[in-house]
């Protein structure tokens, strides 16, 4: 099924897209909800309760300040990061359901954490129900965030997605489909997508669309390398970048080469949108907001380092690789995850990883197998990959852990581009074993932080 670049490329606020972009849509959804029912000025009462990994780590990736916005009816776009919402529900007692009906609502009491129980149908569930003075029900509904920010109702569930499929001139399920309809089209992949997101909105959006995600993602990389000080969380984990960066900057003045400062750079770029999501910053998820910090990376190398031998001009290859990396990671999302609580971080490190590499293989004039294999290579060497984030944040090791995929991204598109496209393995090959991968690894290593680094580091 195609996925909307729109909806891979989303906006919100850190530090995770399962478990506080996700939430926060839920949240809104189920008070829509509520308001279309009739049902919201009878509210007096609202519980709100979490299973599984969204109950285990939750905490530490901002769940609850999540909620609180979602239930306020706030758009990840219009909130202020630096307002105390959260904090004067905790102390008034007090919440304004769609920013319309106040009620009575206690995050101690009224938010509950279910940490032994997983829901059948993903790890990441959530259950809301409001009630009468009476005590009487009003409505009841369970969502799951299933990776990205993407949310389902349990009754949508088993679609995968909450929605039908989009009327697109081109749908594809697989990579071997994709591969087909470029080559008896003569179109690239990047053509395929742009002409699909122009059958859903206009020319100009879709540009003016891409654009904005290119400039804040951009933006956070900026933010990033000026902003010091340390992340939120108990941790006491120092934000690196911006000392990276004065670091590098003065070697730069000082002529003091090294032949590999590129990696130091993409070291560089990557940490500071990390550093941004860990400190609940806006991002754009690429695919998720714990990996985010991969793709901003590599598409400023392109930018900085790579587009004078590219066949496109710097802003063209930008298009080109955005558009080329949604097509790989909408094939993630119909054939596998890029959920950590349900495959790990290879669906989240890992699929940011495989699609900066065909982005950036894309951009750099490779043929359609060229980039395929250039996916298929940066998945093939991050299956495995455990989510173990210690303390439940999303900083160690997942800050380091976004460097290290970009530079990963960028060594498989220069394989992928010194070769012929000819591989012994798909990329399709690479999605089902990723997503098996995934299934047969054990619950403790799927952002539940119950095993890993996170009780190892811990522990010592």
């Amino acid at each position: 099924m195609y996925y909307s670049l729109f909806e891979i490329f989303s906006i919100g606020v850190g530090p995770s897209s399962s478990h506080t972009v996700g939430p926060m849509r839920a949240a809104k959804r189920y008070v829509e909800n509520l308001s279309a029912k009739g049902c919201l000025d009878a509210v007096e009462s609202l519980k709100v309760e979490l299973y599984g990994s969204l109950a285990l780590t939750g905490f530490g990736h901002g769940t609850v300040k999540a909620i609180v916005y979602g239930l306020m009816g706030l758009e990840a776009e219009a909130i202020d990061p630096t307002k105390p919402y959260v904090d004067a529900v905790r102390r008034d007692k007090l919440l304004s359901l769609g920013s319309l009906r106040p009620i009575s609502f206690d995050l101690d009491k009224d938010v509950v954490f279910n940490k032994d129980v997983f829901l059948p149908e993903h790890p990441n569930g959530m259950k809301f129900s409001a009630f009468d003075t009476q005590g009487k029900s009003l409505l009841e509904e369970v969502y799951f965030s299933v990776g990205g920010g993407t949310i389902a109702r349990r009754d949508e569930i088993s679609r995968r997605v909450s929605r039908e499929p989009y009327n697109v001139p081109y749908q594809f399920d697989t990579c071997a489909e994709l591969m087909d309809i470029c080559e008896k089209n003569n179109l690239s992949i990047s053509e395929v997508v742009l002409k699909n997101e122009m059958a859903l909105r206009s020319e100009a959006e879709v540009y003016d669309g891409i654009a904005k995600i290119h400039r804040l993602m951009q933006e956070a990389i900026e933010r990033g390398m000026h902003t010091g000080g340390i992340l939120p969380g108990g941790l006491n984990v120092k934000r690196r970048a911006a000392e990276i960066y004065k670091r590098l900057e003065e070697r730069f003045r000082n002529n003091d080469y090294d032949p590999l400062m590129m990696i130091d750079w993409l070291n560089l770029w990557s940490f500071a949108v990390a550093e941004e999501n860990a400190a609940g910053g806006r991002i754009v998820t690429a695919p998720t907001m714990g990996s985010a910090g991969v793709m901003p990376s590599v598409i400023r190398y392109f930018e900085r380092c790579a587009s004078p031998k590219s066949p496109f001009s710097a802003e063209e290859g930008v298009i080109v690789f955005l558009t080329t990396a949604s097509a790989i990671c909408s094939l993630y999302r119909t054939n596998a995850s890029i959920s950590g609580a349900e495959v790990g971080c290879q669906g989240e490190v890992g699929v940011a990883c495989s699609m900066s590499a065909a982005g950036l293989a894309a951009a750099m004039g490779g043929t359609g197998r060229q980039i395929e294999n250039a996916a298929e290579i940066a998945m093939e060497h991050n299956l495995g990959l455990t989510c173990d984030p210690i303390g439940g944040l999303v900083q160690v090791p997942c800050i380091e852990r976004n460097a290290m995929g970009a530079v990963k991204a960028v060594n498989s598109a220069r394989l992928a581009l010194k070769g012929t496209g000819d591989h012994r393995v798909s990329l399709d090959s690479v999605i089902k074993t990723m997503f098996d991968t995934g299934r047969d690894m054990n619950n403790k290593y799927k952002e539940t932080s119950l095993g890993g680094l996170a009780i190892n580091v811990a522990n010592c």
